[in-house]
């Protein structure tokens, strides 16, 4: 290594004892200031504010002999890091904080074992920390990162920071932050981030919980967030002004408490806007500050509480599949515009799952409103001889979830037929035998399939009330007949 400049050499006799050393003033708002002491202004730092990344390497892996009674760190404030920070497949003892530095190359930590590594408010055109294994946690807080973040199968035991932190990537590339199978056994706290390329967690498990509170994400036409079969302990958290351009795609994921999701999603362009298909979560809070631009699924997923709000629903909701074991936040006929809008149409199983749940809830009046709107929407799903008499059943007795139209139609014509034989009585078949004519047992007598007073057989109208006494025999029939249909379909099992 050449001869150490005085900025390095400061840092060297730093290292033993873990002093922050600090080279020049900066400005961690990401911004170019006036003075030039912002980070991204870091190319123009002269040699007084400049260290060699192999000089910080060389620290990091012992070539300086720690002081007795002191921890070893490499602290660095306000410099400019010239060359690569790279330690490949190292084992790094010591812990590394460098806060408001500008670096010229993307830092590289690819399969190393390393203490807590921090970079807060620094600018950097990327980091490639793959397989890194880290005994504390990795910190990006505050900085303005211009390349990619790639920690695939990384591993964090003490969280993994990037509160405030924006990354940028070029037209083309794929992902902002790429974390595949990333394991973080404390919380992964994105608080405020913005980032523009996807975010992708597939396949990562966060004992800690994962935290997008204000976070913003953009990638049009792509996947915002691809984390399926990510696994989350305790919550995952889209809420305070959190922001997707972009689907939300958690097929497969497992909340093992829960997601609550208030923000803002568009993805007009994609198949999907939230694309969370076969989840399990324990409590969803599905409140969005505005409708959802996009299609939604939740199909085959299982959900202990679902709290929504019904104003948020995008047009297009698959739910096929989904059980859960509690609603929240919406009345019946709400909820039955909930499950009809499939984009493919009629599906009857969200119905059976609201059904169910208003059974187990104690609600039976509200489950047979919903199996007679099942029965309605696959109604018009079928053929015309189908469909007429699924009107039939419908106007008659509702299918056989409302009875008492029966009754209403009986109570109606009878009334009907009672005043117009009360006017125009029928003659007697047999006058020297026939008893007194009444009205109201005669038109009882055509409605009921079995005559129940003996007088159908001993009159005969004749007119138009022979007419009226056809229709009525009709009528009872079609009502008998609807009556006992409605009567099986109900009570025969689901």
């Amino acid at each position: 290594m050449r001869r150490l400049t005085k900025a390095e050499r400061r840092l060297w006799n730093a290292f033993p004892t873990g002093e922050i050393v600090e080279l020049g003033p900066y400005h961690a708002d990401r911004t170019r200031t006036a003075g030039g002491n912002a980070p991204a202004d870091g190319d123009t730092w002269g040699p007084e504010r400049s260290i060699r990344a192999e000089v910080i390497a060389q620290l990091l892996l012992g070539a300086r002999d720690a002081a007795g009674g002191a921890v070893p760190a490499v602290r660095l404030r306000g410099a400019r890091i010239t060359g690569q920070l790279a330690v490949v497949g190292g084992t790094i003892p010591y812990e590394l904080n460098l806060s408001g530095c500008h670096f010229d190359e993307p830092v590289r930590f690819t399969d190393s074992t390393t203490r807590t590594v921090r970079l807060t408010d620094c600018h950097l055109p990327g980091l490639n920390g793959g397989g890194m294994r880290v005994a504390g946690h990795l910190s990006l807080s505050g900085s303005n990162i211009t390349g990619p973040v790639r920690l695939s199968r990384a591993q964090f035991e003490s969280g993994l920071w990037l509160g405030g932190t924006k990354v940028t990537v070029a037209e083309g590339e794929e992902w902002a932050f790429y974390a595949h199978a990333a394991v973080v056994d404390s919380g992964a706290y994105m608080r405020n981030a913005d980032f523009t390329g996807g975010v992708g967690l597939i396949g990562s498990r966060l004992n800690g919980g994962l935290f997008l509170d204000g976070a913003v994400l953009r990638n049009p036409g792509k996947n915002a967030l691809a984390a399926d079969n990510m696994v989350v302990e305790n919550v995952m958290r889209c809420t305070g002004g959190f922001q997707a351009w972009g689907c939300l795609r958690l097929r497969g994921a497992r909340i093992n408490g829960t997601l609550s999701l208030d923000g803002t999603v568009r993805s007009p362009d994609t198949n999907y806007a939230i694309h969370a298909s076969n989840m399990e979560i324990r409590e969803l809070y599905l409140k969005p500050a505005k409708p959802i631009e996009g299609v939604v699924t939740l199909a085959h997923t299982t959900l202990g509480t679902l709290h929504d709000d019904p104003d948020t629903w995008p047009e297009q909701l698959r739910l096929n599949g989904l059980t859960y074991q509690r609603l929240r936040g919406s009345g019946v006929t709400q909820r039955i515009d909930w499950v009809r809008r499939d984009p493919e149409g009629f599906r009857p199983q969200p119905y059976e799952q609201l059904a169910a749940w208003y059974l187990s809830d104690g609600n039976d009046a509200l489950a047979r409103r919903t199996q007679l709107a099942k029965l309605r929407a696959r109604r018009q799903t079928q053929g015309p001889g189908s469909q007429a008499w699924g009107r039939l059943l419908d106007v008659a007795v509702g299918y056989g979830y409302r009875p008492w139209l029966a009754g209403m139609w009986f109570t109606l014509l009878l009334a009907i037929g009672t005043i117009a034989f009360a006017a125009n009585p029928p003659r007697p078949l047999k006058p020297t035998e026939s008893p007194d004519f009444n009205a109201f047992a005669y038109t009882f007598d055509l409605l009921l399939p079995i005559p129940a007073f003996g007088q159908r057989e001993l009159f005969d109208p004749g007119g138009w009330t022979q007419w009226l006494a056809y229709g009525l025999v009709v009528s009872g029939w079609i009502l008998a007949t609807a009556l006992i249909a409605g009567a099986t379909r109900v009570l025969r099992p689901q």
